[in-house]
């Protein structure tokens, strides 16, 4: 395997790398963004980026925010985060797997590689035939699709959100306007049909509305009508980028809470959500059950369900601490809740003092370890 490295020297990042590897026709990036706290952890995206360009904005963007999302849910890990440019319906291969895998070898633990968009916990299985450093895997001593902890916790920010609007938690009534009907979005849509709200729906994957809708009582919109559709919360659960200032002056609601990561395209857009008297839920904080869940494997008790429960549920009163922040200091949720992992970076507050387990590589010893 010919597996050629270049580094990207880009400012604020610990190391930023393009992967190639001519034979299985890999080409990556991976992007350690900060391991103030941990090693770096997060999930692969495989995409058929149009431009190298483009792929390399959207790492740097998530692997930053994956520092933020570790830091608020004091996971004990960096931020980083990896994506592959390529079809994931066409041009996943077992071969491209396994060269993504070798290069995430020669990292030497200060990345730990998980599933994303494009990449399912079967992807996972096949790369941990070649690193012992991925978690996210689909068997009975792992965590598998963290989809659902994902959605459970996104549904614990959007009850924050119905808490701190109109003093009570409650969804029943509410009308929510999702964007993404995903492995994300389809299981919150479940969640929120059986806790009684009012679903509108889109997706540009048109095939699979239909069923959804029927499911769960939902309405179907366009999706370059969701964003402007009247509704009482907005929930993002596709692609980043999509609040910015061409869609800001669109949004209908009173609140935006989902699951979707990098939801603003600026910082300065989160100011631009405040004026408007939108409450936001940050999507570092409201979207980390998947995170949460996945690291339960690294423990040395190894993965436990009810404590990724536990620890998940507690999305909802951080929320409530972040809202009730940034209202004393006339400020946005969003600049309250990166004021709060800033200070813990700054003082190195939940550092992790154990060493990551990792049980799953096939052919190695069952509890290899590496140093925080």
């Amino acid at each position: 395997m010919d597996l050629q490295r270049e580094l990207i020297p880009i400012d604020d990042y610990e190391q930023v790398i393009k992967f190639t590897e001519r034979d299985s026709g890999l080409k990556a990036i991976i992007a350690i963004h900060n391991t103030k706290l941990g090693p770096g952890l997060g999930g692969t995206r495989i995409y058929p980026y149009k431009r190298f360009e483009d792929a390399l904005e959207d790492v740097l963007r998530l692997s930053k925010g994956m520092t933020y999302k570790a830091g608020m849910c004091q996971a004990g890990l960096g931020g980083a985060k990896s994506v592959i440019i390529a079809d994931p319906k066409k041009d996943k291969t077992v071969p491209l797997l396994h060269a993504f895998a070798e290069a995430v070898n020669s990292l030497k633990g200060q990345y730990v590689c998980a599933e994303d968009l494009g990449c399912t916990p079967a992807d996972i299985d096949v790369i941990i035939q070649k690193t012992k450093y991925a978690c996210g895997v689909h068997n009975l001593r792992g965590s598998g699709n963290p989809s659902n902890y994902t959605a459970w916790g996104t549904l614990q920010g959007i009850k924050s959100i119905c808490q701190q609007l109109d003093g009570h938690p409650s969804v029943e009534g509410k009308t929510i306007a999702l964007q993404g009907v995903g492995s994300v979005g389809r299981c919150l849509i479940e969640l929120l049909f059986w806790e009684g709200a009012n679903l509108i729906i889109s997706d540009k994957d048109k095939s699979k509305l239909s069923e959804c809708a029927h499911r769960y009582s939902a309405k179907i919109v366009d999706p370059q009508e969701i964003i402007s559709t009247e509704c009482d919360i907005f929930s993002p659960n596709a692609m980043g980028g999509i609040l910015n200032e061409q869609t800001i002056p669109e949004l209908n609601c009173r609140a935006v809470a989902g699951a979707a990561n990098n939801q603003l395209q600026k910082t300065s857009d989160a100011d631009a959500i405040y004026k408007r008297g939108i409450l936001y839920a940050p999507d570092f904080v409201i979207n980390a059950g998947g995170l949460i869940n996945v690291i339960h494997e690294l423990n040395e008790k190894g993965y436990q369900s009810a404590s990724a429960r536990e620890m998940t549920r507690k999305i909802y009163h951080r929320l409530l601490n972040i809202y009730e922040t940034a209202e004393k200091n006339s400020i946005s949720t969003h600049q309250a809740a990166v004021s709060v992992v800033d200070y813990r970076l700054e003082h190195e507050i939940g550092k992790r003092t154990e060493e990551l387990v990792f049980r799953f590589q096939e052919n190695s010893n069952c509890n290899s370890t590496v140093q925080p």
